[in-house]
C-alpha cells in the first residue's frame, strides 16, 4: 500500500514538471515607454546608448531604468529612474531596463 501511494506521488510530481517544462516562457519587457534624449523605445528591455553627455532619461514605463556610467551597461550604476520621473545627467554612457 505504501509502495502505491509514493509511486502515485511521484508520478504526480513527474507529471507537474513535465508539464512546466513544456510551456515556454515568455520574455519579460517593460511596459510604457523609455526616452534618451528624445528618442522613444516601446516596452523596452535590455541595455540602450546614451549618446551624448548632456542627456535626459524619462522613464514612462512599469520598471526601473539603471543609468550606467560606462558603455554597454557596464560600469557602476550612476543613478535608478523609477517609473514616472526623469533624469538628467553629464556622464552616463548606457541605460538599462529589466
Amino acid at each position: 500500500m505504501r509502495r502505491r501511494r509514493t509511486a502515485k506521488v511521484l508520478g504526480a510530481l513527474a507529471a507537474a514538471a513535465a508539464l512546466a517544462l513544456s510551456v515556454p516562457n515568455s520574455a519579460y519587457a517593460a511596459q510604457g515607454v523609455l526616452v534618451i534624449n528624445g528618442t522613444a523605445y516601446e516596452d523596452p528591455s535590455g541595455c540602450y546608448a546614451v549618446d551624448r553627455f548632456l542627456s535626459t532619461v524619462d522613464n514612462y514605463t512599469d520598471a526601473i531604468a539603471e543609468v550606467h556610467s560606462g558603455p554597454d551597461c557596464t560600469g557602476p550604476v550612476e543613478w535608478l529612474v523609477y517609473p514616472g520621473e526623469t533624469y538628467h545627467t553629464e556622464t552616463a554612457r548606457s541605460v538599462f531596463v529589466l
